[in-house]
């Protein structure tokens, strides 16, 4: 704990943990509330869980690399932790209630997880997750993978984001491949390839390839993955040589035939050619994801890696219930998000106040300053009085100002009689006499 001299504690955020300014929280909010009735309109239903469950549910599902970015806790003899993502949460939550829910069981998310990762720039340790899943009893039919990257195209273009891809994969296709070309071999397990593979995009080729090297594949496997990996062309011409490979796995036959489906119902969705593409690179890290699998990329700004992430995986509640469960969804990194457009420039944090108007008053009694108030709140307009009159009339009409608040309500003795209240527009400069309701009319 750091002290100045007075021995008073310095103010300190810690590494990976976000504060914004108020201007900047507003914006922060209205993405956040974009994508809350985004989701709605699909007919997503809100839950929230936890952000502390014990260890032992937690890390049942965990694997990868998250694994090692857990928070711990103890209280007493309990191991607690902090739950990394939403869907390990929602895993336990839909075992739990399984008999009082409808399914197919439509649920979003809005909340904070937590991963010990290396604080970096863009790289949170705390920070928003926007997830939505449909979990189904028994099966799920493969047009549910297919509605995802629709709801995903509606999201963004809701955000005011139009330069972004939606790639598109299915595990079984690479889990299939897998199979076929390390056959005989003795390498790790195919989740270990997976995870290797999954980071090509951020490592490169060539640190893949040793990577894989690693786990003692032979140099011709290894030159089968990676070329695989570079197979080049539309969406339609990946799957059709994705068939001409002739590759007799029975995995890798069912993931071309659920990607030809999912690719099939995205169009069917309405999403744009432009806006999604089958990208055989595609793995996602997490082990619980077993078919279609998704990343999103803004197209200028390929580096920043993917804003929007997900996939199906066969059961999700294996851990916690006998019931299988399958389901498919995705997850918005919000923090990460709004610090990338932000820092980049796609969004500016104007709005400095979510207040419309501004009641001053220039009479000691508040009496009628505050009678206004409570009628334009009541109209639902977002009203703040400013209480200390013993500012000048010039440094309140600053402070609206400041905060770029529309309008300014002026009270004053002539108003209080007459019932006819000075309105100034702050953008025009102009003002007029109007009652409360002729206000509230012209303010709405």
């Amino acid at each position: 704990m750091q002290k100045d001299n007075l021995n008073k504690v310095i103010p300190k955020t810690l590494p990976g943990f976000m504060e914004l300014l108020p201007n900047e929280q507003i914006l922060f909010n209205q993405m956040m509330e974009t994508i809350k009735k985004t989701y709605e309109q699909y007919g997503f239903l809100p839950i929230d869980t936890p952000i502390i469950e014990s260890s032992e549910v937690l890390l049942a599902k965990a694997g990868g690399e998250t694994e090692k970015q857990i928070y711990s806790l103890n209280k007493g003899d309990t191991n607690l932790a902090l739950r990394f993502d939403l869907t390990v949460p929602l895993a336990k939550y839909v075992a739990s209630y399984q008999n009082g829910l409808a399914f197919p069981f439509r649920r979003y998310q809005i909340g904070k997880v937590y991963r010990g990762e290396k604080a970096q720039r863009g790289r949170f340790r705390e920070f928003y997750q926007c997830d939505i899943d449909i979990i189904a009893e028994n099966e799920l039919d493969i047009i549910n993978d297919a509605e995802i990257p629709s709801i995903i195209y509606k999201t963004f273009i809701n955000l005011g984001l139009d330069d972004f891809t939606i790639k598109v994969n299915n595990r079984k296709i690479l889990n299939g491949l897998f199979e076929c070309v390390v056959w005989g071999e003795t390498p790790a397990d195919k989740a270990s390839i997976m995870r290797i593979v999954d980071k090509i995009e951020k490592i490169g080729k060539e640190a893949v390839k040793e990577e894989l090297q690693e786990l003692n594949l032979s140099e011709n496997s290894i030159n089968v993955i990676l070329n695989f990996m570079k197979i080049q062309g539309t969406v339609d011409e990946k799957i059709d040589i994705l068939g001409k490979l002739k590759i007799e796995n029975e995995l890798f036959l069912e993931g071309l035939e659920e990607l030809k489906q999912v690719v099939k119902h995205i169009r069917l969705f309405g999403v744009p050619e432009e806006y999604f593409e089958v990208d055989l690179t595609i793995a996602r890290g997490l082990d619980y994801y077993t078919g279609t699998v998704y990343e999103t990329f803004l197209n200028e700004y390929k580096n920043i890696g993917s804003i929007c992430s997900g996939g199906r995986y066969n059961d999700l509640a294996e851990y916690y219930t006998d019931a299988k469960l399958p389901g498919v969804g995705i997850s918005i990194g919000l923090t990460r998000l709004f610090f990338i457009l932000n820092d980049i420039g796609l969004i500016k944090s104007e709005q400095k106040s979510i207040s419309k108007v501004l009641v001053i008053s220039m009479v000691e009694d508040l009496t009628a300053s505050i009678q206004v108030a409570n009628n334009l709140r009541e109209a639902g307009i977002n009203t703040e009085i400013y209480f200390d009159n013993n500012k000048k009339i010039k440094a309140k009409f600053k402070y609206a100002d400041r905060l770029n608040i529309p309008y300014v309500i002026a009270i004053g003795e002539d108003e209080i009689k007459s019932g006819k209240y000075t309105l100034k527009n702050m953008q025009a400069g102009n003002q007029e006499q109007l009652t409360i309701q002729e206000i509230i009319n012209k303010i709405s």
